[in-house]
C-alpha cells in the first residue's frame, strides 16, 4: 500500500509553475510596444498636422489655468496645482487622439478599403466580412453583423454600389429571414455617410439582436463567404498610426 501511494505520488507530478517574472516581463514588453506605437503615431500625425503641437499646448494651458483659477477662488491654489496639471495633460491627450483620428480619416478617405478599415476597428461585438461583394471597378459591399442585425456598407461609385447593395441584400435575406438588414453608402453626398461618421452611424442603430442570435447568424452567413473574393487594396495609414487609431476608434 505504501509503495502504491508512493507510485501514485510520482505518477502524477504537479505542473511546473511559471516563473514569477514572466507575467511582469510580458507586461513591460506590451507597455514598451504601446509607447512605441503612440510615439510613432504622434510623429506621423505631427508631419501631416502642423497645428497639432500648438493645439495640444493651448489645450493644456487653458484647462490647467481654469482648474488653478478654481483653486485660487477656493483658497487652495497649491492643492489644485497637481490636479490642474493632471487634468491639463488628460485634455491635451484627448486633443491628440482626436486630431490623430482626423488625420487617419483624411488619409484613407475616398480610397478603396477605407470603410473596411473603419469597420474592423470598431469597439464591441461587430463582426465584419470585408468585400462580401465586389466588382472589378473597385466597388465593394462589406457585411457587418452586430446587435442591430446585418449592416451592408457599400463604397465606390454610388450608381453602381446601389445595385450591388440590392443584390447582396437579397442574398443575405434568404439566410437571415426576419433579421433587420440595413444598408449604408459611404460618401459625402446627400443620403450617404461620411467615412469619419461611419462607426458612429452604426452605433446609433437600434438593437434588435441578442449575442446568442449573432452567433447563430454568423454561422449561417459564413456559407455566403465574402472575403475570398478579394478586397480592393487601397492605401491605408502606416502601421504605427493605424494601430493607435484603431484603438481610438474602439473607444468611441
Amino acid at each position: 500500500m505504501a509503495r502504491d501511494k508512493a507510485q501514485g505520488k510520482t505518477s502524477n507530478p504537479k505542473p511546473a509553475k511559471k516563473p514569477a517574472g514572466a507575467a511582469g516581463g510580458a507586461q513591460k514588453v506590451s507597455r514598451r510596444e504601446r509607447f512605441r506605437q503612440v510615439r510613432q503615431a504622434f510623429s506621423l500625425t505631427r508631419k501631416r498636422d502642423k497645428r497639432l503641437v500648438p493645439f495640444m499646448l493651448l489645450t493644456f494651458l487653458v484647462v490647467a489655468a481654469v482648474i488653478e483659477a478654481i483653486g485660487w477662488g477656493l483658497g487652495h491654489p497649491l492643492y489644485f496645482l497637481f490636479f490642474a496639471v493632471v487634468v491639463g495633460l488628460l485634455a491635451s491627450t484627448i486633443t491628440f487622439g482626436r486630431r490623430a483620428q482626423r488625420a487617419a480619416y483624411t488619409q484613407v478617405e475616398g480610397q478603396p478599403g477605407a470603410a473596411a478599415w473603419v469597420l474592423q476597428g470598431m469597439r464591441g461585438d461587430w463582426r465584419t466580412t470585408p468585400a462580401a461583394a465586389a466588382t472589378a471597378s473597385l466597388d465593394t459591399v462589406h457585411r457587418v453583423l452586430g446587435k442591430p442585425g446585418v449592416v451592408l456598407v457599400g463604397e465606390g461609385a454610388p450608381h453602381r454600389v446601389r445595385g450591388l447593395l440590392a443584390q447582396e441584400k437579397k442574398r443575405v435575406a434568404r439566410i437571415v429571414g426576419d433579421t433587420p438588414i440595413y444598408d449604408v453608402v459611404v460618401g459625402e453626398d446627400e443620403g450617404q455617410v461620411p467615412i469619419s461618421k461611419l462607426s458612429a452611424h452604426l452605433v446609433k442603430l437600434p438593437r434588435n439582436v441578442t449575442s446568442k442570435q449573432i452567433n447563430v447568424l454568423e454561422t449561417r452567413l459564413s456559407a455566403l463567404g465574402g472575403a475570398s473574393r478579394g478586397m480592393p487594396k487601397g492605401p491605408v495609414p502606416q502601421r504605427g498610426q493605424r494601430q493607435v487609431n484603431e484603438r481610438m476608434l474602439r473607444r468611441r
